[in-house]
This record gives structure tokens, C-alpha cells and sequence, in this order.
């Protein structure tokens, strides 16, 4: 456990699919003496890289679940998470960056801000995650990081800085010259482990000069004992590195680092930039709310000392039982210790800690405020707080997003039930973006989540790791409906059955909601005509409502509910009788309010050759799509466009044909949009069947 919590750091390495990140990752742990032999994502000996540790992953050549290590260079401790590119594995890079304190965004040197990069800046920016950027592939033809820091500055908005120039590029790509110390860099040695320093060759000095002086100038806005430097000429490496560092923890500055991962070039400098620039565990202001004082939000303190706090941000289902990954935020983690899910109450003895690299561990004795560990046997959920029992707090939980795509499995034979039952457990306890459950009107098994490939996989895994081989069923889109003009109710609920009946009278108006909100609810009763106790049963009565449309049977959003009036008797009226009322007004004024049928869009990012444009955007218009914007740089072509979800199945295959396999494209999720008559026509039918059936 290390006592000097400024010597530790905690960051992931995020990036666009295909942009380098696990070969990066395999490079750091190479040059810090974690592993001794560097093994190729894609190796010829079938190893794959550490960090993909997964069979699927090794076959596919890429990262399907985030992975955690450690490592230490210059005497700090620094924890590594390697997280995905793909999309439909959104939330491992949620889920990582929840809990580290900063970040290496990874971009490719020839195709620059590409779509994921995008979302993982907008990932990066939600956590408030100070980062530094990682230009890699320089050895590639094409490559220019002038055009990706330009990017960097236009489409993500960072005050992105170059520290270092290239010597050379594509396959003259040679060193680096750091603006810093004024020096070239050479990386030489069988695996680029010798970092040769020299003097800067005299092609390359003009321009250095130059860079350097836009880099100060960039760099001294964040200090002033810079700034006074620079005019009396005395400016040291070590002011340049404060005033850095003060800009990255302000997340106003992103210094830009250059190298080739795969070439084993850069690395090293990069992770000097970690340890000198990123932030430690003190650094960053962590919160949660104290369940004892009404959820008063408090400020937790990296200290050894103080009360135990750590977050569970990550489940596996281990050779050993549940293995759950923690961040310690405060106080001291120790094996044969008691701890308490503050969600459950449940206590828990920890029976064995263990520090994580990939797949393999170290068991360890105690583990402190700022680290990242593991437990085994803990029962719990993705986003628990565990405490020692002398506080009851809980930290904010990550953002999940809501699955986009759902399918039906049924297993080939029914022995394999059991089986089936305890894959989807595990899975939806280990991804919150797997969910899992039985369609009540057809009683299949229906499994949701982010895209094709996030629920292939998981059919995939089903099979290897569980033995199950499931028939897989029609993708089915998740649709909403919602309002599209406001309309009156006034609803009379009555019931008599001997006794004490039931009564409640609403009255007041839906509309659509002008913020796109799912849901809200307003309440404008005056002199009690509807006692105030009755008025969530009310709320509730119309949030029950809008779960199934009664359009074609899916959830209602973006409407807001206003009820003006109403009546309640004496002795009838109760809880159940104003919920029962609210569900038959919503009943009652649903159809007058012009209901339509809303589909999830989605927003494509397609990359390939130039010469396959025409053909790409001649894919997307004949999948309802609407094109939003094209690039085209260097015989290299982006088109971005919004496509509805339900025309986007299959659509890898048909694209690798018409392009002979050159094209990749990314899907995520964007809005959600008015479905089409012919949509909507087709969606009514089948609803209207299902109906049919039932009643028969």
C-alpha cells in the first residue's frame, strides 16, 4: 500500500476502435517490466495481446471487456485500465472512467477524430476526466499530426498543444524532438527500450524553434511565474511542467504526445507525461451522499485514515467465484476485514484481496485510498458502495444507457434451461447494458442491448462458456410512442362492490413535453379537491399508464401530465381508487391526443477509401437515411449520416461487399424520431393482431 498518494496514478486509455490502445497498453507494460515478451493483438501465435485475454478477443482481434493492470515507472505506482473501441461495449469505457482520476485519448495518425473518439471525449467530459492525447500509427503512409491536432482543436474544442515534433514520417518516421528539454528522442534496441537523447538535427531546428513558441505561449496562460519567465528569458523545464500539469487539471489544456505503438516508438516519453502531468488521487474532488443526513452530498478525502469508502464498478465471474473490482476512495481495504453494501445493508468479510493484471492476480494484504483492487466472494451489483460500517454513504453511480436492440433466444434443447438461466444472470449482474426477461404476451426469453454485435457476442459466450446454443430470433427495435398535440381529461372513477367502493375524480390535460423529457408531472389542485396525500397516488396511476402505449404497445415518452382539478369522497377515495382514476383518464385522452410512433435513429460514422464514396452513401439512402456531412482528405473519405435503427441489420455484411471489404463503420445511438406512415401502418397491425389473439 502505498503511503505517498502523489505518486500514484490511475488512468485509462481510451480511443476509436482500431486506433491502438491495447498495443499501446502492451507497450507500457513491456517497458515497465510487467511483462517480458510483447504479444501482437492480432499475433501469428494465436497469444493476442495481455490485455485480451478473452478467446473472443484474440479471434477478433479486439477489446470486448475493459481490463485492468498495474505497473510502476519513475517510482509511481500507475493503474491501467484498457477499455474498448466498438460502441456496443459503451460501457466499459463508462464504467472505467467512473473511477479513474485522468486519461491517454489514443488517436490514429492518419484518420485523426474519428466518431468513437467523439464519444469517448463526450464520455471523458461527463466524469470530468483531465486527459492528455497519444497521436499514434505515425509509421503509417498518410500519416499527419498536424491535421489530427487540428481536429482535436476543431471538432472536440481542446486546447490541444503539441509537446513533441516528428522526426520523419510514415516509413521515415525516426524519433520525436521534445519542445521541453529542446532534444531529439531516439528509441532504439531490439523493442525500442533504449531512449537515446541527442541534439536536434539542424533540418528540424527552425521548425522546433517555432513549435516551442507556440507551445509557451499556449502553456503560460496557466501560470504567471511562466509568463514572467518567458519575458526575462529564463524559462526552466520545470516551470513548463507546473504550468502544464495546472492546465490538464483545469481540463483546459490537452498536451499532445506523438509516437508509433506498434513500431515502439514514443512510449516512453508518454508515460513520463502520466507521471508528470496527470493527476494523483488527491487531485481530484470525490463525492458521495450521506444516507444518514438525508442524502446530504459530502466531499471524500484520499486519506489511509479515514472512514472506508470504495466503489464496485466492475463484475467478472471469476475460476474463484464473483471477482468484483474496486475503487478505494477513502480509508484503508484489508484482508479478513468486514465490510457493508450500503444498498443491501449486507455485511461481507474480505476473504481474499487481490491486485489485478488482466487476467492473472496478486494477492495482496491491504489495499489504500486511491488504488484499484479486487475481491473475491462478494455478492453485489455493478455501481455498489461498500463502507466499514462508522459512515453510510453512497456514490454517485455511473451512467448506463438504455439498450437499443433487443432478440429473442430460445435453447436448442430444453435440458440446457438451467444452463440459459444462469448466463443471463451473470451476464446482466456484469453489464448493465445486458438486460434480460420473458415477453408476457409471447413468453419468450428476449435479451436486450447496445447493437448486433454486443448481443452476438454474448450469444457466443453463452455457447463456449455455458454450454448453451440458443436459435436467435428476429431483432426487435425498441420503439416509443408519444403525443403530438395536448388534450383535455376529465375522468370519473367509481366502483361499488358492498362495502366501501372505490372513487376518484381527475381532471387536467397531457401535452407533448417540450424538453423531450420522458415523463413529468405537475400537479395544479387547488382547495384540496384532491387531498394532498392522494396526489403521488395520482402520479403514479399515469406513469403506470405510459409503461405500454396503447398505439402499438410501447412505452410513452416525452409527455407531461397536468391535472387542474378533481373530487374525492369522504369515505371511497384512497390511494388505489386515484391510481385506478389516472390510469383511466390516461386511457380516455390518449387517443384524442394524436399518438404517433417514435424510432430510434442512429448516428453512422463510415471510413474508407475515397473511391467507395458514392457507393457508401448510395448504402445509407437506401436505408432511410439522411446524410449529415462528408470528408474527403488524402484518397480517405468519412461520411456521417442518421440512419433508423430497424434498416441497419445486416449491414455490415452488405457494406464489406460493395466495398470489397475496406470500409468499417461505427452505430450509436442519437434520437429518437417520428416513425414513417408506412412504419407506423405496419406496427399497428401487428399490435392490433397480438390483440386479436389474446381476446381469442
Amino acid at each position: 500500500m502505498l503511503s505517498d498518494l502523489s505518486k500514484i496514478r490511475n488512468i485509462g486509455i481510451s480511443a476509436h476502435i482500431d486506433s491502438g490502445k491495447t498495443t499501446l497498453t502492451e507497450r507500457i507494460l513491456f517497458y515497465t517490466d510487467r511483462i517480458h515478451k510483447i504479444s501482437e493483438v492480432r499475433g501469428k501465435d494465436g497469444a493476442g495481446a495481455t490485455m485480451d485475454h478473452m478467446e473472443l478477443e484474440k479471434e477478433r482481434g479486439i477489446t470486448i471487456t475493459s481490463a485492468a493492470t498495474h505497473c510502476e515507472w519513475e517510482d509511481h505506482h500507475v493503474n491501467i485500465i484498457d477499455t474498448p473501441g466498438h460502441v456496443d461495449f459503451t460501457i466499459e469505457v463508462e464504467r472505467a472512467l467512473r473511477v479513474l482520476d485522468g486519461a491517454i485519448l489514443v488517436l490514429c495518425g492518419v484518420a485523426g477524430v474519428q466518431s468513437q473518439s467523439m464519444t469517448v471525449d463526450r464520455q471523458m467530459k461527463r466524469y470530468k476526466v483531465p486527459r492528455i492525447a497519444f497521436i499514434n500509427k505515425l509509421d503509417r503512409s498518410g500519416a499527419n499530426p498536424e491535421k489530427v491536432v487540428e481536429g482535436l482543436r476543431e471538432k472536440l474544442r481542446h486546447n490541444a498543444v503539441m509537446m513533441q515534433l516528428p522526426m520523419g514520417l510514415e516509413a521515415d518516421f525516426e524519433g520525436i524532438i521534445d519542445l521541453v528539454s529542446m532534444k531529439s528522442v531516439r528509441f532504439e534496441g531490439e523493442n525500442g527500450e533504449h531512449v537515446v537523447e541527442g541534439a536536434i538535427p539542424d533540418a528540424y531546428i527552425s521548425d522546433a524553434n517555432a513549435a516551442r513558441e507556440v507551445m509557451l505561449d499556449a502553456v503560460s496562460m496557466f501560470s504567471e511565474d511562466l509568463m514572467e519567465a518567458i519575458l526575462e528569458e529564463k524559462v526552466t523545464e520545470e516551470k513548463i511542467h507546473e504550468a502544464v500539469r495546472s492546465g490538464v487539471l483545469s481540463l483546459e489544456l490537452t498536451p499532445v504526445y506523438l509516437g508509433s505503438a506498434y513500431k515502439n516508438k514514443g512510449v516512453q516519453k508518454l508515460l513520463d507525461a502520466v507521471t508528470e502531468y496527470l493527476p494523483c488521487p488527491s487531485d481530484v474532488e470525490n463525492t458521495g451522499v450521506d444516507l444518514s443526513n438525508e442524502e446530504m452530498p459530502i466531499v471524500l478525502e484520499s486519506d489511509h485514515n479515514k472512514p472506508l469508502t470504495t466503489l464496485a464498478f466492475k463484475l467478472e465471474d471469476g475460476r474463484y467465484g464473483q471477482l468484483t473490482y474496486v475503487r478505494v476512495y477513502q480509508g484503508t481495504l484489508e484482508k479478513g476485514t468486514t465490510i457493508i453494501n450500503s444498498r443491501t445493508k449486507k455485511r461481507h468479510k474480505v476473504g481474499r484481496l487481490v491486485r489485478m493484471h488482466s487476467n492473472q492476480m496478486e494477492d495482496i494484504e491491504r489495499s489504500g485510498a486511491g488504488d484499484i483492487v479486487a475481491l473475491f466472494g462478494i455478492e453485489c451489483a455493478s455501481g455498489d458502495t461498500f463502507t466499514d460500517g462508522t459512515t453510510d454513504v453512497a456514490m454517485s453511480a455511473m451512467h448506463v444507457p438504455d439498450p437499443v436492440i433487443s432478440i429473442a433466444i430460445a435453447p436448442v434443447e430444453q435440458k440446457m434451461d438451467t444452463n440459459l438461466s444462469k448466463a443471463l444472470n451473470r451476464f446482466c449482474r456484469e453489464d448493465p447494458t445486458f438486460r434480460a426477461g420473458t415477453d408476457e404476451e409471447s413468453g419468450e426469453t428476449v435479451i436486450s442491448g447496445m447493437g448486433e454485435l454486443h448481443l452476438e457476442v454474448y450469444v457466443e459466450r453463452m455457447k463456449r462458456e455455458y454450454s448453451v446454443e440458443v436459435e436467435v430470433g428476429n431483432p426487435q427495435v425498441a420503439y416509443r410512442e408519444t403525443v403530438s398535440r395536448k388534450a383535455d381529461f376529465n375522468y370519473t372513477h367509481k366502483k361499488q362492490s358492498g362495502g366501501s367502493g372505490q372513487f376518484g375524480r381527475v381532471q387536467g390535460f397531457v401535452e407533448p413535453h417540450e424538453e423531450g423529457q420522458d415523463f413529468e408531472f405537475e400537479s395544479k389542485v387547488r382547495g384540496g379537491n384532491i387531498p394532498t396525500e392522494f396526489i403521488p397516488a395520482v402520479e403514479k396511476g399515469f406513469r403506470q399508464a405510459t409503461d405500454k402505449g396503447r398505439l402499438i404497445g410501447f412505452p410513452v415518452i416525452g409527455l407531461k401530465v397536468t391535472v387542474t382539478d378533481g373530487l374525492a369522497h369522504s369515505v371511497d377515495s384512497s390511494d388505489m381508487a386515484f391510481q385506478a382514476a389516472a390510469r383511466g383518464a390516461f386511457r380516455d385522452v390518449y387517443g384524442k391526443a394524436k399518438p404517433i410512433v417514435l424510432e430510434p435513429v442512429m448516428k453512422l460514422a463510415v471510413e474508407g477509401p475515397g473511391e467507395f464514396q458514392g457507393v457508401v452513401i448510395k448504402t445509407i439512402m437506401q436505408r432511410r437515411g439522411s446524410i449529415i456531412g462528408t470528408t474527403e482528405e488524402d484518397g480517405f473519405c468519412e461520411v456521417e449520416a442518421e440512419v433508423p435503427l430497424s434498416e441497419m441489420f445486416g449491414y455490415a455484411t452488405d457494406l464489406r461487399s460493395m466495398t470489397q471489404g475496406k470500409a468499417e463503420f461505427s452505430l450509436e445511438f442519437a434520437k429518437y424520431a417520428p416513425a414513417p406512415p408506412d412504419v407506423t401502418d405496419e406496427l399497428k397491425k401487428k399490435f392490433s393482431s397480438k390483440i386479436v389473439d389474446e381476446e381469442e
